[in-house]
């Protein structure tokens, strides 16, 4: 924690607490509403994450899918509603792009559909080549029944 931010940003994994993390990506953020929890502490296990806390609670979540060497995806990243606009998102953003292992990345790509002005302020632009990149999507996977259940 800065003298200057009333937050802590941390990427211990010890310290994220996926209940709370699981109830947001579940219930509020539309990219994987109905995600298992199972699926999220999968997803935490093989990235490199930071969460925000305020007064030792968790009140924020941003995830790095990465190689560490040359490619990095930014996803679920979050404050809660009732922290928002308090500068979370900013000390998260600010600790993500000076994290030592994502220096010398050649890609670091996100996508979002709200938040566009936060991320060019740390370099982010739309695709260059977006005509290059291609996807396989579904994004009703967690609202459905699993294969195979009843």
């Amino acid at each position: 924690m800065s003298p200057d931010s009333p937050f802590l940003i941390s990427c211990d994994p010890v310290r994220l607490d996926l209940d709370l993390i699981h109830r947001f990506l579940s219930e509020q953020a539309p990219w994987c509403l109905g995600i298992p929890k199972a699926t999220v502490a999968q997803a935490i296990a093989g990235s490199l994450c930071f969460g925000a806390y305020r007064e030792g609670a968790q009140i924020g979540f941003a995830r790095v899918i990465t190689d560490r060497t040359t490619f990095a995806y930014l996803c679920d990243v979050f404050v809660l509603p009732e922290h928002q606009g308090q500068g979370c998102s900013r000390a998260l953003m600010d600790a993500v792009m000076a994290h030592p292992d994502l220096q010398q990345l050649r890609r670091f790509m996100l996508a979002t559909s709200t938040a566009a002005g936060l991320y060019a302020k740390y370099g982010f632009s739309p695709a260059s080549k977006p005509q290059s990149f291609m996807e396989r999507l579904d994004p009703e996977i967690y609202l459905r029944a699993p294969q195979g259940a009843s």
